[in-house]
């Protein structure tokens, strides 16, 4: 089930966000027990895409624990774009659930908010999550090379996008 972030999350987005392994190719730092509850309330507001930038932060949750977290970020509205992304627990891993919630990030992108091209970024040595990329349909559109500083050093990036025409649902 895709919901809204919400009070009551915190054990469980601590249970794998706290942990460096998880951290380690997304822009956020590793959650603490001080950190949970601003990190929930930045984000449980985040439930629409309107106007240009917004976000929306979705908590993925099986059998009443939240097992990760997922983003689709609106870019310019009039460019139709969404970007989306995933955070997963380890634990849960090889078990499709982040392959169905993609799927459903760009449904709702495609279908929901009428949107032309989805795309994802990601540091290529994280090779789980451009294997999911590839597996929902998305191709490989570029692979920058030290394009951003990132935890201290320079990082590539790759640029996965489907467009709404090649989208099979």
């Amino acid at each position: 089930m895709l919901r809204p972030l919400r009070y009551g999350d915190e054990h469980d987005l601590l249970d794998y966000r706290r942990r460096t392994d998880v951290c380690r190719y997304i822009p956020s730092e590793p959650l603490t027990e001080a950190t949970v509850a601003d990190f929930i309330t930045e984000r449980m507001g985040l439930t629409e895409i309107t106007c240009d930038g917004d976000r929306l932060i979705l908590a993925l949750e099986l059998d009443g624990q939240v097992i990760g977290d997922l983003l689709v970020r609106g870019g310019q509205v009039a460019d139709r774009q969404t970007e989306i992304g995933w955070v997963l627990h380890p634990d849960f891993h090889g078990h499709g659930y982040a392959t169905e919630a993609a799927r459903e990030l760009i449904n709702l992108s495609f279908a929901d908010l009428q949107m032309h091209r989805v795309w994802a970024q990601l540091d290529p040595r994280n090779t789980a999550s451009a294997k999911l990329c590839e597996r929902i349909g998305m191709l490989q559109e570029a692979h920058l090379r030290e394009s951003m500083w990132f935890k201290g050093g320079w990082s590539d990036t790759a640029i996965y996008a489907i467009l709404r025409s090649e989208w099979r649902g």
